[in-house]
């Protein structure tokens, strides 16, 4: 991508598929003259004013009008790519657009690649890699918390945070090269405590990063709640119960369920995958059994795995079968079915938070949705207050903060072991290429790739 950055690129900017309006960008050099080669304006007009919108229509190579549009300029710097860049709005249908886009393309410009105009804005210096991640973190946003959570890294929350270690490293870096570079200008030695106490600090700031990942997942990714159960305890009944909706086919017949089914909940502001499996138990059909295998293989990944009994008859084999499966995992027993009755439970279940429910009633329903929230914050979140503290949400970025405090490590057990200033550093070099990568300074092109590759195309 990174040899393509002179073209004139165009995408829609708007989902495919009929709509009131779909919007058409372009960016390049070329943006203005392909705007003013096939859009008419409705009054007579000399020069297009940057970010201002006009009303016209556009025309194909042979003058027929295509469509009444409108349309903007945007005159670099000062546009999201740091480029020119034109709109055209058009009506939102998906033959129209396709052909105005054709007209764009036989006219010199080339069909952007996915989240091309985001990597533009990157390479332009418009933003850093954080903040162009974050742009597909909004638009993926599962729930109102991680919407807000992408919009502050987007605001630049995280690249401040980073670009604060980053001067405090360098600050060191230049002390200790310093006395490295220049030893016959009778320097005074450096002190040793100062580089201990400063890099000290700066490991405490990364600490204080990574205990807030647990949380920023959570919002970011989502948690996965696993339905788990023998048989015909009503793992799918649960499931609808909680979606709100028939999601999942409900039968008397043990094994109906021979898949997993998974779905998205927001519950409480956490965005949650639940996961209905199919029931545990010893069985010769092969369909069924594949379900069971698959389910074994959903348990290890599992945030908190709600684990369904029939609580008006005495727990069976089973159940206890499940029970196994869940050794090591959050576990939320539900005891359904409450509205036939309730069996006392014996060791080693009571060791195990439970609910009573009713998924035919209703019964309980808000309680286990209380308890959910409660545990899945407290296990799995630390309970982490999004408010004020900057989180940290993406896999790579804990990465590279783990190596950047490694590195760090390894300077302080070098001031103790009293090493050469030149290995010191070595492992602050270090360290700073390793925030480089959060923010795009040092991220390898092929990391930039597959990053850029999830956006949307237009984006």
């Amino acid at each position: 991508m990174l040899n393509r950055r002179r073209d004139t690129i165009v995408a829609p900017a708007t989902p495919p598929g009929e709509g009131g309006v779909a919007v058409i960008r372009i960016s390049g050099g070329n943006a203005e003259a392909l705007l003013r080669r096939f859009f008419r304006p409705s009054a007579p007009l000399d020069i297009f004013a940057s970010h201002r919108l006009y009303h016209g229509a556009i025309h194909d190579r042979a003058g027929l009008a295509l469509d009444e549009v409108l349309a903007v300029i945007m005159h670099a710097p000062r546009s999201f790519t740091r480029e020119d860049v034109a709109e055209i709005h058009c009506h939102g249908g998906p033959t129209l657009v396709a052909r105005i886009l054709d007209l764009l393309v036989d006219g010199g410009a080339r069909l952007a690649q996915p989240g091309e105009f985001t990597f533009r804005a990157f390479l332009n210096g418009r933003i850093d890699l954080t903040r162009a991640e974050a742009v597909i973190d909004l638009i993926r946003s599962r729930s109102p918390a991680a919407g807000n959570l992408a919009f502050r890294q987007l605001s630049g929350e995280l690249s401040r945070a980073v670009f604060q270690l980053r001067d405090a490293l360098l600050h060191t870096l230049a002390e200790v090269e310093a006395w490295i570079d220049f030893p016959e200008e009778d320097l005074p030695l450096p002190s040793l405590d100062k580089f201990r106490d400063q890099v000290l600090q700066v490991t405490v700031q990364i600490d204080a990063l990574l205990a807030g990942f647990a949380t920023g997942r959570a919002l970011r990714e989502g948690l996965s709640l696993l339905i788990l159960g023998s048989p015909n305890v009503g793992k799918s009944s649960l499931l609808n119960v909680l979606l709100g909706e028939s999601r999942a086919i409900v039968t008397d017949i043990p094994g109906t369920t021979r898949d997993t089914i998974e779905e998205p909940l927001v519950l409480g502001g956490v965005p949650l995958r639940v996961v209905d499996t199919a029931g545990i138990r010893d069985c010769i059909d092969p369909v069924e059994a594949e379900g069971v295998r698959r389910t074994l293989g959903k348990v290890t990944g599992a945030d908190l795995i709600l684990l369904v009994v029939d609580g008006s008859r005495p727990v069976g084999d089973s159940d206890l079968q499940a029970l196994e499966l869940c050794s090591g995992r959050p576990t939320l027993v539900v005891a359904n079915k409450a509205d036939l009755g309730t069996q006392p439970f014996p060791d080693p279940w009571c060791e195990l938070p439970r609910v009573a429910i009713s998924t035919h009633t209703g019964f309980g329903i808000d309680n286990l949705r209380v308890q959910i929230l409660q545990t899945v914050q407290g296990r799995d979140t630390g309970g982490g207050d999004i408010g004020e503290s900057v989180l940290v949400s993406d896999r790579r970025h804990r990465e590279a903060l783990v190596h950047c405090r490694g590195a760090l490590e390894l300077f302080l057990e070098g001031i103790k072991a009293g090493r050469d200033f030149e290995f010191l550093a070595l492992e602050v070099r270090e360290a700073l290429a390793a925030l480089g990568e959060i923010t795009g300074e040092t991220t390898p092109e092929q990391v930039l790739d597959l990053i850029f590759s999830r956006f949307c195309i237009g984006k």
